[in-house]
């Protein structure tokens, strides 16, 4: 597959080198050459120096009738529309605009979008947002993954030392009759697509395949408790709380501080109507102003300013408060293993939130059904059976499937179910795939 990156920042650089490692066609432009070169020496992708609204800088990036997807990804979004335009007039076929101004996602405007030859917007904030929200709602997991309207679940779990699973093999827990598929392990600095002889350690992230009748039976046997968020303080008057605000719209008591008054200012207007929002303007990184704000009180901590160090260690701060829930926005790749063996609960990464809705529309599967989930290492996506596919053709346990992927659940007919050894694929089965990093694509070619 052809595929034209055009921005070289956080966004950019960060999918072309996943997209290098699925063997695509990648070619990365940039203005800038300092941003291009490392990335043109490091990893197996074209890079080219050039304007992403110059008709003959795209023609020269690669951009025609041979070009699958055009992914714009600089910080400004005007630019990346002019260019996903520019892009689909010169032949590019499916082409992915990042924009940061949420009343473009209205379906009113749509049509105005397809119009100018932009075919899907992308506002990471926004999924950030969502992501929170999910993570308020669900206080006990790390992760929750819905698909087909939740008849099947993946729940990431960290497990403490007095879950009934720490210190037994895999092959123990599972035997017998169980509700649930042990669908990957985050250890440390690795994600391990399990088998039979692993044995669970404390600290481990568990995924779990299951339905949502057995939701409950996961949590109890991972030692943890529900529990109702009320109230939530967060860190930092950034796009991505003021989008959480309006997503939540008093659904939870919000207190946000800020250390810049400009933001305190306007963040009343930008959150009006959107229930119960405390403004505060100090440093929230002073524990004698956090306790003056009721930090003893706060169900949930979320620190989102732009800088990854200060949101780890303010949950660590709030965890020292006794929150229950802590959430930091981790933008650092390489400090996202780190964060989560330092137990400051849900770690959100929009890069990765991004990465993941992109690579979505790379499954060239019917989105309203098919769902893609990026971790740090890992890639977990619901791919279709095609008929006459190899996934087809046998029971799992006579595939021979590679060891970096496991099949854990799938919808039939609109049910869920878990897969195992004598589990048959059949064609038309949306399947959920965990694979290690690299991997999809070659996951890909067994179900087509």
């Amino acid at each position: 597959m052809k595929i034209v990156i055009a921005g070289a920042g956080e966004v950019g650089s960060h999918l072309a080198k996943l997209l290098s490692r699925e063997e695509q066609d990648i070619v990365l432009i940039d203005n800038d050459p300092a941003k291009l070169s490392n990335l043109d020496a490091n990893y197996n992708l074209m890079t080219r120096e050039g304007s992403c609204t110059s008709f003959a800088d795209l023609r020269a990036a690669g951009v025609n009738a041979d070009c699958d997807l055009y992914i714009a990804v600089s910080p400004f979004e005007n630019t990346n529309i002019v260019s996903c335009e520019i892009a689909k007039r010169l032949g590019a076929r499916k082409t992915v605009a990042r924009i940061d101004n949420y009343e473009f996602l209205d379906k009113e405007n749509r049509a105005h979008f397809t119009s100018m030859g932009v075919d899907h917007l992308i506002y990471p904030e926004m999924l950030a947002a969502s992501e929170i929200c999910t993570a308020l709602g669900k206080p006990w997991v790390r992760n929750w993954f819905e698909l087909h309207d939740g008849e099947l679940i993946v729940v990431g779990v960290k497990l403490p030392h007095h879950a009934s699973l720490v210190g037994k093999r895999l092959r123990d827990i599972t035997y017998g009759q169980h509700h649930y598929h042990v669908s990957a392990i985050k250890r440390r600095h690795e994600t391990i697509i399990p088998r039979g002889d692993d044995t669970v350690l404390e600290g481990d992230i568990m995924y779990f395949t299951t339905t949502r009748d057995y939701v409950d039976e996961i949590r109890e046997i991972c030692g943890k408790t529900d529990y109702k968020i009320r109230n939530v303080m967060i860190m930092g008057g950034t796009h991505i709380a003021v989008r959480l605000a309006n997503m939540v719209k008093g659904r939870w008591n919000l207190t946000i501080i800020d250390n810049d008054m400009d933001i305190c200012r306007r963040l009343p207007e930008k959150c009006s109507g959107c229930g119960d929002v405390h403004i505060i303007h100090g440093d929230a990184r002073n524990n004698e102003l956090l306790a003056e704000e009721g930090i003893t009180d706060m169900d949930a901590f979320v620190a989102l300013t732009e800088y990854s160090e200060t949101n780890i260690l303010a949950c660590l701060t709030a965890k020292e408060f006794h929150v229950n829930k802590t959430i930091a926005e981790v933008e650092n790749i390489q400090f996202i293993s780190e964060a989560e063996n330092l137990n400051i609960g849900t770690v959100i990464n929009k890069k990765l939130l991004a990465s993941s809705k992109i690579f979505q529309l790379l499954l060239d599967a019917d989105e309203s059904s098919s769902k893609f989930m990026a971790l740090a290492d890992a890639e977990v996506a619901e791919i279709e059976a095609r008929p006459g596919s190899k996934i087809t053709k046998a029971p799992v346990m006579n595939l021979k499937l590679f060891h970096e992927m496991t099949l854990a659940g799938l919808i039939r007919d609109g049910k869920g179910m878990l897969v195992d050894g004598r589990t048959q694929i059949q064609a038309g089965d949306h399947v959920v795939v965990f694979c290690l990093s690299g991997h999809i694509h070659k996951v890909e070619k067994l179900f087509v």
